[in-house]
């Protein structure tokens, strides 16, 4: 089970809205057969494994991080392939949360003599697709917010200059993280101040690429940003609201983006009727990288599901100077959002600090 869940990993961030699957074939103490699901629209990782082990597959012990799917989606049902081929049994990480299957493809295995046992390594195959079950279960995307400050809180000094707060293995940590996440999202402040074109340094293993979305409630983001100008090599989407001027958006998409209109609420963009819209858009896990306003309208609102801090041993200071969450902040101790799972990464100067809400 091990590696199955190391073969799911692989695809980790190319599978959405799948979960990322690995699955191992054993028969007389050998592994004759391994697969995974490589991407939306592929065969999943049992059939992949099936494949792979042939004729030996009967009679085998077969090894899968999640539950066999039994419905028809863009493949077949998995359940079928395995009672087929002559698996003899199925031993199984976790359950499928997706509810139209939960429970079903162990239902359907036993009934025709397909031993099943359930639990091994849950925690490892639960873990693994956090992201998938968010968006199965409550039709939104799982979103990570990252944060790069010194150790003093701060993102950029009193006269706006943010680069770099970070060293170099922490920044190309922070590009990993786009590649696996279906969306990077950033306020518009940030657009106007850093200019960045967020598109990942690194090539993806898949023609997947990511979207770049901007939360911008008046259609501030300048017509020659470094994002508009790169809208060609990969997709950008503005998130403003239907209260903007048509001729400003009319602007964006003459540049190559898309534009979102969600609701308003508290005079901006609404953050959870958004996502709600990139969910049905398939966009399964988000990596918001700021600014301060939007981190702190996203805590407000309870959407983070994740939180990664960059802590560099760096004093900006400065009551001018912009913090990681800025906002109005708690006004007492006992508002202040508590943090569980947490967990500390150490690169060559750098901290990250990875947690939860509790």
């Amino acid at each position: 089970m091990l590696l199955a869940v190391a073969l799911a990993r692989k695809a980790e961030g190319l599978t959405s809205p799948n979960p990322a699957v690995g699955a191992v074939i054993v028969k007389g103490g050998r592994i004759v057969g391994t697969g995974y699901h490589k991407r939306c629209g592929l065969p999943h990782a049992e059939v992949c494994a099936l494949k792979a082990a042939g004729g030996s597959a009967r009679g085998a012990t077969l090894y899968v991080t999640l539950e066999p799917c039994d419905h028809f989606g863009r493949t077949p049902p998995c359940t079928e392939a395995i009672i087929k081929s002559g698996i003899r049994r199925v031993v199984i990480a976790a359950r499928d949360p997706n509810p139209i299957t939960e429970g079903r493809g162990i239902k359907k295995l036993n009934s025709k003599g397909v031993r099943t046992s359930l639990g091994i390594l849950e925690k490892e195959a639960v873990s693994l697709n956090k992201p998938f079950t968010k968006f199965i279960t409550k039709k939104m995307p799982y979103v990570t917010l990252k944060l790069a400050e010194s150790i003093d809180g701060k993102i950029a000094t009193r006269t706006g200059d943010s680069r770099w707060i970070t060293s170099d293995d922490a920044r190309e940590y922070v590009q990993r993280l786009r590649l696996k996440s279906d969306a990077v999202m950033v306020g518009v402040n940030t657009v106007i101040a850093d200019d960045p074109t967020l598109l990942p340094r690194i090539r993806r293993k898949s023609s997947k690429r990511n979207i770049r979305v901007v939360v911008d409630t008046g259609l501030k983001t300048p017509l020659n940003s470094r994002l508009l100008s790169s809208a060609r090599s990969g997709p950008v989407l503005i998130a403003t609201t239907r209260k903007v001027s048509g001729k400003k958006a009319a602007a964006c998409v003459s540049k190559g983006a898309a534009v979102l209109f969600a609701k308003r609420k508290n005079g901006r963009v609404d953050l959870r009727d958004m996502f709600k819209s990139l969910a049905r858009m398939d966009i399964m896990e988000v990596l918001v990288e700021g600014g301060g306003e939007l981190a702190a309208a996203l805590i407000e609102e309870k959407l983070v599901d994740k939180f990664i801090f960059f802590i560099a041993p760096k004093i900006i200071g400065g009551r001018g100077a912009v913090t990681s969450v800025e906002g109005s902040g708690a006004a007492r101790m006992k508002d202040a959002v508590e943090l569980k799972n947490v967990s500390v990464r150490k690169f060559s100067k750098d901290f990250m600090i990875e947690a939860e809400p509790a």
